[in-house]
């Protein structure tokens, strides 16, 4: 009794068999219920494949019921969410404590607190805000990307941007963002307000005033600039000198001139030596305080600027936008100077914004663009160094206040080259490293230099000669005289530049079409110059009578009429009382 009753107690005996088998009835996962059976059945049993499919399909319905229950918890967030309150979006206008924002929603202004897991650094003034319904911000969602644009009118000295708005509307002041904080605004500046009209976000690049300044200086110089001797001395004078030899001019008491005007004929060369004048004097005046020269500039010059605008870009119909582009032109060159840069204004085609009232598309403007034009040059002083050159066609057309001394000291005419003048700048575009064919230098003694050499001369010649298939023009100028122009008379650097240019057209053509190596002859030059003053090509419309007056060289109030020689034309006395 006592061994049978030990084994019942011992491990593994009866007693521990039956707590097992309390213990597994216990249980209620059907899986678990079904291993216990195939283990409670010997092996080959028949009834272990019944259990093995139930537990297969019990599996199988485990798993569809835990993809319903995740379709379903899907299903109840998206309820929740569609059947939540909306939050609100708003505008952060300022942080007045810690955890504490005043912000503005639907035009409402309101103290609430921010989220302790919103980000501090996301916190910026102007930066659009997420609340709840409690109206607490629990989300920064950065800068409005889309608001109004207005011209900056003043920047007060506490930081807030003053605007004024058109049509007689009310001026407005606001606040700056946080990113424009510490940045330099002027008046002008175009910035970017939130659509709630409470805070400047952000400043927009200028792209007119970016496509009229080159922050590099033109490479021209001089040299490449033939013909044109006369006039390129006397600017070099009135430019280079008081600047390279300060000393020498402070002691005659001489004054710097403030401006210069460039005039002639189109194409000529007035905006060459604009470019010239710019890149020698920045190199000279460099030069010369890097060798311990000295100079009356502070700061010292380090490079220079480039301002160049055509006078037509700055007429806008829209008022006051033309005024401002003349002040953001003269501030652009002030900043530019304070930077050590020397700024060149060069004012291409003048007389359309600086004209006299005949000159002018809309007096409107011209009368208030004259005077400002006249006050910024009038403060020339805080503009030390600045040179400023006008280049015009129709100086005739200028308003004299702007041409008078103190303020446009220089007038230097431009005129068309004479023979020698056009042999010259011909050199600077016929040269010997262009390719010549060999039957030219051949023809011409087997020099490539006297080859070269005698192609300008048979080009001047073909140009100049004086006979009927090169009359262009007949002028009657207020004397009574009836004058006769010639291809001669009106021909120009640029002409002569295109003339080169197809020439080189053709033998590159004749080289692509051959597929052998060429160069120029004589022939490319002859027929591009026939091609250059083709009837009509470089000459305006009949009734076209300011055009016409542009291409004389003559003053303009001493031409009373004009005629073309053209195809078809029967007499000249007829066409003069036509077009002028």
């Amino acid at each position: 009794m006592s061994d049978h009753r030990a084994d019942d107690k011992g491990p593994g005996g009866p007693s521990d068999t039956g707590a097992g088998k309390r213990a597994a009835s216990t249980t209620t996962d059907p899986l678990e219920l079904i291993e216990q059976c195939l283990a409670s059945f010997p092996e080959n049993d028949p009834r272990q494949q019944i259990l093995y499919k139930l537990r297969h399909s019990v599996m199988l319905t485990a798993a569809s019921q835990q993809q319903r229950d995740a379709e379903f918890k899907k299903i109840s967030e998206v309820v929740a969410k569609l059947t939540a309150p909306a939050n609100r979006i708003g505008t952060l206008l300022d942080l007045p404590g810690e955890g504490l924002a005043r912000i503005i929603v639907g035009g409402a202004e309101y103290y609430a607190n921010v989220d302790p897991r919103v980000a501090s650094a996301d916190l910026k003034i102007g930066a659009q805000i997420l609340v709840n319904e409690a109206y607490a911000v629990i989300k920064t969602l950065g800068y409005d990307l889309n608001g109004p644009v207005l011209k900056l009118t003043e920047a007060l000295p506490d930081g807030r941007l003053r605007f004024e708005q058109e049509m007689g509307r009310q001026s407005m002041i606001l606040q700056r963002s946080s990113d424009l904080v510490g940045v330099e605004l002027k008046a002008g500046d175009e910035l970017r307000i939130d659509p709630g009209h409470r805070i400047a976000i952000e400043k927009l690049e200028d792209r007119k005033a970016k496509t009229h300044v080159l922050d590099e200086v033109p490479t021209v110089t001089w040299e490449q600039i033939g013909g044109q001797q006369e006039a390129i001395s006397a600017i070099r004078k009135a430019i280079e000198y008081p600047l390279l030899h300060a000393e020498t001019f402070q002691q005659f008491k001489f004054t710097q001139p403030k401006g210069f005007l460039l005039y002639g004929p189109p194409g000529c060369g007035k905006t060459l030596i604009g470019q010239a004048a710019a890149a020698s004097l920045s190199k000279l005046v460099s030069e010369s305080m890097a060798s311990g020269g000295k100079t009356a500039t502070q700061p010292p010059i380090t490079g220079g600027a480039f301002l160049h605008i055509k006078g037509p870009e700055i007429l806008n119909m829209w008022l006051g936008e033309s005024e401002r582009m003349v002040r953001d032109l003269f501030a652009k060159a002030r900043a530019r100077r304070r930077e050590g840069a020397l700024p060149f204004i060069f004012i291409d085609e003048a007389e359309s914004i600086l004209g006299t009232r005949r000159a002018s598309r809309s007096f409107n403007i011209s009368s208030t663009l004259v005077p400002m034009f006249c006050s910024e040059m009038d403060g020339i002083e805080s503009l030390r160094d600045v040179v400023i050159i006008l280049a015009s066609n129709r100086p005739d057309l200028i308003d004299p206040a702007v041409l008078r001394p103190g303020r446009i000291d220089r007038k230097i005419k431009v005129s068309r080259p004479n023979r020698e003048s056009a042999a010259e700048i011909l050199k600077v575009y016929l040269t010997e490293e262009l390719p010549l064919d060999s039957s030219v230098i051949a023809e011409r003694g087997g020099d490539k230099t006297k080859a070269c050499t005698s192609l300008v001369d048979e080009v001047i010649d073909q140009i100049y000669k004086r006979t009927d298939e090169n009359r262009l023009l007949s002028i009657r100028l207020r004397s009574g005289q009836n004058k006769v122009l010639y291809r001669g008379d009106l021909v120009s650097g640029a002409i002569l530049s295109s003339i080169v240019q197809r020439a080189k057209e053709k033998a590159i053509d004749r080289m692509i079409q051959s597929g052998q190596s060429a160069g120029l002859i004589a022939k490319d030059l002859s027929d591009s110059v026939l091609e250059e003053f083709r009837e009509g090509e470089m000459l305006p419309p009949d009734d076209a009578a300011e055009e016409w007056l542009k291409l004389l060289d003559h003053h303009p109030e001493q031409v009373v009429g004009v005629s073309s020689f053209r195809r078809g034309r029967q007499t000249e006395e007829r066409l003069i009382n036509q077009i002028i």
